[in-house]
């Protein structure tokens, strides 16, 4: 009869982690289902159940879990829209100045001002986009 509600159990946390994406109750589930087939196997009695469970718990967490979340994990976002364009190189077209200029940036007119406001760039000038501020490229020459 224990083995049946080890089964029931690690059937219900398996699925129940479709709902969570975190692998916990997933490891939770399997050592359910490994402390079913012991118990089915060896008429184990429940606290002899409840001991084999906490250490297949304990060993699907420790080694088991941090493996699979590497493996499967959810990837560090892709940066999109105006959060991918710092880093990246621009041309300037008019003067850029404390007060104004503009450069072509992925193919676009940005207005532009320099990260240093002591700085000019002059036309023609590649500058690196250090962060956008509004509808404003904040730009520097570099090195």
């Amino acid at each position: 009869m224990a083995a049946i509600f080890w089964l029931v159990a690690g059937i219900v946390l398996a699925a129940a982690e479709m709902l969570t994406g975190d692998f916990t109750l997933l490891m939770l589930g399997v050592a359910a289902l490994g402390t079913a087939g012991i118990a089915a196997v060896a008429d184990t009695s429940p606290v002899a159940d409840a001991v084999v469970f906490a250490v297949m718990s304990a060993v699907l967490f420790l080694g088991v879990r941090p493996i699979i979340r590497r493996r499967f994990g959810t990837p560090p976002p892709t940066p999109t829209n105006v959060d991918a364009l710092p880093g990246k190189t621009a041309l300037v077209l008019e003067q850029v100045a404390a007060q104004s200029g503009q450069v072509k940036l992925g193919g676009e007119v940005w207005t532009a001002r320099p990260m240093d406001v002591t700085e000019v760039y002059e036309p023609g000038t590649t500058v690196y986009v250090m962060k956008i501020d509004g509808a404003t490229a904040v730009v520097w020459k570099g090195p």
